[in-house]
């Protein structure tokens, strides 16, 4: 063989060999592409202090593969003026609620003076807790997870159908902000020092 095969062809295939009709669905079936990346609430300083700076880099590079897929899926479902909402389900399949709505929360908060954004979902976005990321010269890291190679008013309707699709999911159960705000507050806890026990006498 000659040459690099094409990109995001199945390797299998150019080793030759010979699969069976349906071997992927097979295989693949019941298996989980979900990012499994835990979201990251403490600063990078804090990561630092406590040796946990694989964490927080892995889950920075995950909110910023979740802005590039929602940004792809707007872009795919974007036909005659009307965006196809199963775009919501074709980021939610690999990243889950808890990522997709903390990455268009920040983007909402970055975005806060653009009118194309509603009302209603400028004010939910006040109330989720996103962990400030300075970067030393003036600027903000959270920046590079902004929502921002599309249209601010499709985005808008997608965090829309976002927010009421794990409504109707979820019901009565805690809401992302609610879980994002216990998070934040635990993580709190774990950031004060303990008080020191008196020396016995």
């Amino acid at each position: 063989m000659g040459g690099a095969h094409e990109k995001g062809a199945p390797l299998i295939f150019f080793l030759g060999l010979s699969i069976p009709d349906g071997f992927f669905d097979s295989e693949m079936e019941g298996f989980d592409l979900r990012d499994q990346t835990p979201l990251y609430h403490h600063t990078d300083s804090y990561a630092q202090e406590h040796g946990e700076l694989d964490r927080y880099h892995a889950s920075y590079q995950a909110n910023i593969a979740c802005k590039e897929a929602i940004e792809r899926a707007i872009a795919d479902s974007y036909r005659d003026n009307r965006l196809n909402i199963a775009c919501v389900d074709q980021v939610l399949e690999h990243f889950g609620y808890e990522r997709m709505l903390y990455v268009l929360a920040n983007t909402v908060q970055q975005k806060e003076q653009d009118g194309r954004i509603s009302h209603d979902n400028r004010a939910w976005a006040r109330t989720v807790p996103v962990t400030p990321a300075p970067d030393g010269l003036g600027g903000d890291r959270n920046r590079y997870f902004i929502v921002d190679k599309c249209n601010t008013g499709l985005m808008d309707l997608f965090l829309t159908q976002a927010r009421k699709a794990y409504a109707l999911e979820q019901g009565k159960r805690p809401s992302v902000r609610e879980n994002l705000n216990k998070s934040a507050r635990q993580q709190a806890d774990t950031d004060r020092p303990k008080p020191k026990k008196a020396q016995e006498r």
